[in-house]
């Protein structure tokens, strides 16, 4: 039954994202884990076209909000305003009130901004003036970055890139896909007229459903000894935290459910590792930057499979 609600979007999905069957799994088993998901390329690529195709398909509330240099927290969360004839002030609500909220290209905004959905996207709540406003169920937040050598980025602090399950990148399709992309209608109109191929119940069955997935003790030793070996490692300057470990195996699940097993197996974790370690990762040679390929061959080739 959840292989044939997962294969429906991701159907769907492969008939206006052309060419990238593995990044629509990633972004899917990110969001069935539960997580944030974090895209990275450049403009023009469909990172928003994505974003705005999965809330569409997924049917839930969808809010864009577009990082800029002069955007401050109260554009994101929202702001009170004293009402003079009740004698009282009233939140309005920000963009961040929705089920899907695309933060598009989030590094162009400074710092202080991008701060704003931090308690949003660990606790699924902002506190404005002392009081503690829950967000909707579901809440996911992707995030659409450019590459940090672009003019006018600020580059994400490690604290902000923790909340995100996942980093990936989309690329230039195959030629192939991309002529019929040149001849074909819009995709943004296509993603307008794309009705929800799942409703948020059976989303959130789904999620449930990933909890379920078995891992078994073996599989945890082998997510342990990963986190380990970053942390050993003279690669990387500090290892992955516990909190990606979590994200990890969480993450693996969802792909072991996409793959209609009620079980995971070290090719899930396999699977899913680059996508939620790399952006976790700072180089130990200084230059800051890591390929993502490269740190996942490292990993994979050192730590031995049960």
């Amino acid at each position: 039954m959840a292989t044939n609600l997962t294969q429906r979007v991701l159907d769907a999905a492969g008939l206006i994202i052309l060419g990238k069957g593995r990044e629509l799994r990633l972004a899917l088993a990110c969001l069935l884990a539960r997580g944030h998901l974090l895209i990275e390329d450049l403009p023009g690529v469909g990172k928003t076209t994505l974003a705005h195709l999965l809330a569409r398909l997924l049917g839930l509330q969808y809010s864009r909000i577009q990082f800029t240099s002069d955007l401050l927290p109260a554009d994101v969360i929202g702001v009170s305003v004293y009402e003079r004839e009740h004698e009282r002030f009233r939140f309005h609500p920000g963009p961040v009130f929705a089920q899907l909220v695309l933060a598009d290209e989030i590094n162009r905004a400074t710092p202080k901004a991008q701060s704003a959905l931090l308690e949003a996207m660990e606790e699924r709540q902002v506190t404005v003036d002392g009081e503690t406003r829950q967000l909707p169920e579901p809440f996911f937040v992707i995030a659409t970055q450019n590459p940090s050598y672009q003019i006018g980025t600020f580059p994400l602090p490690e604290s902000q890139l923790d909340r995100f399950l996942m980093r990936i990148r989309l690329g230039y399709p195959p030629a192939a896909q991309e002529k019929v992309l040149l001849a074909g209608e819009d995709r943004r109109i296509m993603v307008e007229h794309q009705a929800p191929v799942l409703s948020v119940g059976e989303l959130a069955a789904l999620q449930a459903s990933v909890t379920q997935v078995h891992a078994a003790a073996s599989i945890i030793d082998y997510c342990l000894a990963i986190l380990q070996f970053t942390r050993r490692s003279e690669r990387f300057v500090h290892g992955l935290s516990p909190r990606a470990g979590v994200g990890l195996l969480r993450a693996a699940k969802a792909w072991a459910l996409l793959e209609d097993r009620a079980y995971v197996l070290p090719e899930d974790l396999q699977a899913v590792l680059p996508s939620c370690c790399i952006h976790r990762l700072v180089s130990g040679d200084g230059s800051g930057r890591l390929d993502h390929d490269e740190v996942a061959t490292l990993i994979l080739s050192s730590v031995p499979v049960p």
